[in-house]
């Protein structure tokens, strides 16, 4: 599968973002030439989550191939309302193919279903990139630029209401910052078009349990856009 028309998007995308190209070592590298020819082209329009799955096929754009058990794509709810997009997936969704099904996802899965009132089914959950990194890694520079795309995919047919980034990554990724989650969780920002309210990851919440009322006024953020009418 021809890769070249997403890195196309992507591109257009970063530079209408006004973020200067940065690829990882390994990364896709497009001349100038190549980045007028390909910007030609016309976008892919994908209207459901299937043909995304589809174009998405058994990946091989980044290194993080060679060492996955399973593509974890996303689960939920196809018409969902809230996102909520983590970082990557680890040892049991890797071998499960869902994201958020270990002890994070657990505690992910209380926060919707005991704290926010909502079944786990309705709402939607995808991570930045859908190959477990190495031993947990942090996903690396152009292992996000080979998969974000689909993500972009992805909530373009979702159209939620609102989008949960959970983590530095997730949170840094969709806002292209740099700043700390620290610094921006709890607050509301646009995605798109798309209301985005970072908070904590749940596995840092596993290893920072005091922090667990932060992520709550975060919450209550979220339910009340959530609710909104």
């Amino acid at each position: 599968m021809n890769v070249r028309p997403i890195l196309a998007e992507y591109l257009e995308y970063l530079r209408d973002s006004g973020v200067q190209e940065q690829w990882g070592p390994g990364g896709p590298s497009l001349t100038k030439k190549e980045k007028s020819a390909e910007a030609a082209q016309p976008l892919l329009r994908l209207g459901s989550l299937e043909e995304v799955r589809e174009y998405l096929g058994e990946c091989t754009r980044c290194k993080l191939h060679a060492g996955r058990t399973n593509i974890v794509f996303g689960v939920g709810n196809p018409n969902a309302k809230l996102v909520f997009v983590g970082e990557g997936p680890g040892r049991d969704e890797d071998l499960q193919g869902e994201p958020f099904v270990g002890r994070a996802g657990q505690l992910l899965t209380d926060i919707i279903e005991k704290g926010m009132k909502i079944k786990r089914s309705d709402v939607y959950i995808a991570n930045i990139v859908k190959c477990r990194p190495p031993d947990n890694r942090d996903p690396e520079p152009d292992e996000i630029a080979s998969c974000e795309p689909f993500l972009r995919y992805q909530l373009s047919v979702i159209k939620p209401k609102i989008i949960c980034a959970l983590g530095k990554f997730a949170a840094q990724t969709l806002l292209r910052s740099n700043a700390p989650i620290s610094a921006i969780r709890g607050k509301v920002f646009d995605y798109e078009g798309i209301k985005l309210i970072p908070t904590f990851h749940p596995a840092y919440l596993l290893r920072n349990p005091e922090d667990k009322k932060l992520v709550w006024e975060d919450v209550k953020k979220i339910i009340a856009i959530y609710n909104e009418d």
